[in-house]
């Protein structure tokens, strides 16, 4: 197995539990915050989305498929054009709202599309060229791949417990 089938495995594995975690949810679900001050789904799908958007596109030399799918446009929030989320106040958090999961969903797909044809066209080499000089030691492809996937994770992980928690109450 080569280090892109890998890869695939686990971004398509993302795929799966983003799904899972909106599916089936009314838009005030979505839209919840288990407690004051916490991150509703629908923030969450949408940055792990926005990160790893932006991320993978920078590496590969491509547009963010946000502006140039047209899913700025589609969500409307009333956030700067690049903003992926990273430290957003709970204010900027709770701009960030949808009237349905296929938003979400969608957008995840677009951006899962453009991912896998990216990866899938690696080789083994591709993997060590550096994409970010601002880090010491700066970031390798490889790298930054796998710290996509570990924020997805995490995201996608929180988004299923939130999840569980409106499903209990």
């Amino acid at each position: 197995m080569h280090a892109k089938d890998i890869l695939i495995d686990a971004f398509s594995r993302i795929q799966e539990e983003v799904h899972g975690a909106v599916e089936g949810l009314a838009p005030d679900q979505l839209n919840a915050a288990p407690a004051e001050g916490t991150n509703p789904i629908s923030w969450l799908i949408w940055h792990l989305t926005r990160i790893q958007d932006d991320h993978v596109a920078d590496a590969a030399g491509l547009d963010q498929v946000w502006p140039a799918q047209g899913w700025e446009k589609r969500f409307g929030l009333e956030l700067p054009r690049r903003d992926t989320g990273y430290g957003h106040s709970p204010a900027k958090v709770a701009k960030v709202r949808v009237d349905s999961g296929d938003l979400l969903t969608g957008y995840y797909d677009a951006v899962h599309e453009q991912t896998l044809g990216f990866v899938r066209g690696l080789t083994a080499k591709d993997f060590e060229r550096i994409v970010d000089e601002r880090w010491d030691p700066p970031v390798s492809l490889g790298v930054r791949l796998v710290s996509v996937l570990s924020d997805d994770l995490q995201h996608v992980g929180q988004a299923a417990y939130v999840r569980g928690l409106l499903q209990r109450a």
